[in-house]
């Protein structure tokens, strides 16, 4: 198979204008809605947030103390081989560069109860019918071949606070955090696949105290820990509007 050019995009914002638009173009029901997260800790800070939320996506710095549990956490693993209708989350590799916010997007719309507001016909629901049977490669290709989805993306470059550019993001990666079947999955298209992070309860959205501590709660730990100051990150939250 012949290898393609790879693609580079400019990346897109984290923020709710910026991927309840992208949601609109790609056919994810106006019932639900992304909002800021303005605090993980602090309730009156979080009270304008729908419950329970059904993802979150994040963008975290690269910090060293991350990098290394990362690599270590991925050292010696192999290709990811999960595939078909008894897979618990759709993943996708990620193979188009800075398309990391819409994929992150997909990984919200299309795993857990979000995916029950997909509107039926819509790219976002050919998108997930075609990935479901296929492989990790293959899955990888049709993103990367999807003209619609590149379209989308490309109509909400404009939306956010900075100017859109397609220079590197100095270490900024986005990662959604999911709840699916009970537990909690970390889905970034970097890495080796997706990463279970184990159970929460019924009543445990993914901003629920134990969500945060399995989830990118973890990550701010690790700085912490590592005696590191760099603590930024954009979060927000996926909730079925009140």
């Amino acid at each position: 198979m012949p290898t393609m050019e790879r693609k580079m995009w400019i990346m897109l914002e984290n923020n709710p204008e910026t991927m309840n638009q992208l949601a609109e173009k790609l056919g994810l029901s106006p019932d639900l809605s992304f909002y800021d997260v303005w605090s993980l800790d602090e309730p009156e800070l979080m009270a304008h947030i729908p419950r329970p939320a059904l993802a979150l996506l994040v963008i975290l710095p690269l910090t060293p103390a991350w990098k290394e549990d990362r690599q270590t956490e991925d050292a010696g693993k192999s290709d990811y081989e999960g595939h078909g209708a008894q897979e618990p989350v759709i993943w996708f590799k990620q193979t188009i560069g800075h398309a990391c916010g819409s994929i992150g997007f997909l990984h919200c719309a299309i795993n857990g109860p979000a995916a029950a507001s997909i509107l039926p016909g819509s790219d976002l629901d050919k998108i997930r019918r075609d990935a479901i049977p296929l492989k990790m490669e293959e899955r990888a290709d049709m993103l990367h071949n999807s003209a619609p989805f590149e379209e989308a993306h490309k109509s909400c470059v404009q939306l956010g606070d900075t100017a859109p550019t397609s220079d590197d993001h100095l270490g900024q990666h986005f990662v959604a955090f999911v709840k699916a079947d009970g537990r909690l999955w970390e889905l970034e298209g970097s890495r080796k696949g997706p990463l279970d992070r184990g159970a929460l309860g019924d009543d445990e959205d993914v901003l629920s105290p134990k969500a945060l501590d399995l989830g990118f709660g973890r990550v701010i730990k690790l700085e912490q820990d590592a005696g590191g100051k760099d603590l930024r990150f954009s979060c927000i939250a996926l909730s079925r509007k009140a």
